[in-house]
């Protein structure tokens, strides 16, 4: 149910200003970026009655200092729980929930060619890996594989694992990501086993990607882009590499702050602001019967 609160921006810009002081990865960015929001609220930019377009208000100036797109005063229309990142965990398991665990299609082309498409999300591994292991075995058979992320706009890392895990032959080192609190550095690696059948990493595989596709799925077509095991097809994405939290700041309003760096080991860097940049560049609606064609003639050889 949808509640009136009354809003009063400046505690909303106190506590996410001190909420980036501590927890945002780059340090010396919080800094100018909290003085920037405290800057404009004394100039009278959030004078507003409404809590959605407060949000838009800061998220503009919120990004304005470095690009950062996973940085945000995100809204919401329903009141939000006060627990650490519970807000975005209650809306994205209504998509789970309506998108067969995230794999709403799986298909066989035309010369044995298997697309399978992810979205909305990479959901939390420990709802997704069921619905995703068993698209991914029942596409094991397949020729070629195409994965879809033209409409996935992130998720879960150790998702991402797990996908590739079922796409490589052996125990790889994919990402590793550096966390501001206690400035520690972990690895992510493929599983050495699967659930189900596994494709292999020998056979074709295709990422279809658009200028929508981002974070965790552009982490998924980037890892495997960097190890050589995939040709992405589309466009480039939208260039999120900071993995975030969210803390609620207002009944309706989540202050959504990254807390850490991906950090590629082959790379040894990562598609922040840049994107993750297509092998075959092509319109995003294009980008199947691209990735189909380049499929079957790599079959027929």
């Amino acid at each position: 149910m949808t509640t009136v609160t009354t809003l009063q921006p400046g505690p909303v810009i106190d506590e996410t200003a001190r909420l980036l002081t501590e927890h945002y990865v780059f340090p010396e960015t919080a800094g100018q970026i909290a003085d920037l929001l405290r800057r404009r609220y004394a100039e009278g930019a959030y004078a507003v009655d409404g809590a959605e377009e407060l949000a838009s208000l800061v998220t503009a100036d919120l990004q304005s200092v470095n690009g950062d797109r996973h940085l945000s005063l995100q809204y919401h229309a329903d009141e939000i729980p006060e627990k650490r990142g519970a807000a975005v965990l209650e809306s994205i398991r209504r998509d789970f929930d309506t998108s067969l665990g995230g794999v709403p299609r799986v298909e066989l082309l035309d010369g044995g060619v298997a697309v399978l498409v992810l979205a909305p999300m990479l959901f939390p591994l420990e709802w997704a890996a069921e619905p995703v292991s068993a698209a991914l075995s029942l596409a094991s058979r397949a020729g070629a594989m195409i994965l879809d992320l033209r409409a996935n706009r992130g998720g879960d890392p150790d998702t991402v694992a797990f996908v590739c895990s079922h796409l490589l032959d052996k125990r790889t080192h994919l990402n590793s990501m550096f966390w501001r609190d206690g400035e520690r550095t972990e690895q992510s690696w493929s599983q050495p086993h699967v659930p189900g059948s596994r494709f292999g990493g020998s056979k074709p595989v295709y990422v279809l990607t658009s200028s929508h596709t981002f974070s965790a799925a552009e982490e998924l077509a980037y890892d495997l882009q960097q190890l050589g095991r995939a040709v992405v097809v589309g466009e480039r994405t939208r260039g999120g590499a900071h993995p975030r939290d969210g803390w609620t700041v207002h009944p309706h309003l989540e202050a959504s702050i990254p807390v850490g760096r991906a950090i590629n080991p082959v790379s040894e860097t990562n598609w922040e602001g840049t994107g993750v940049l297509p092998d075959i560049p092509c319109p995003a609606e294009d980008a199947l019967e691209r990735a189909h064609t380049l499929a079957r003639a790599r079959l027929a050889d």
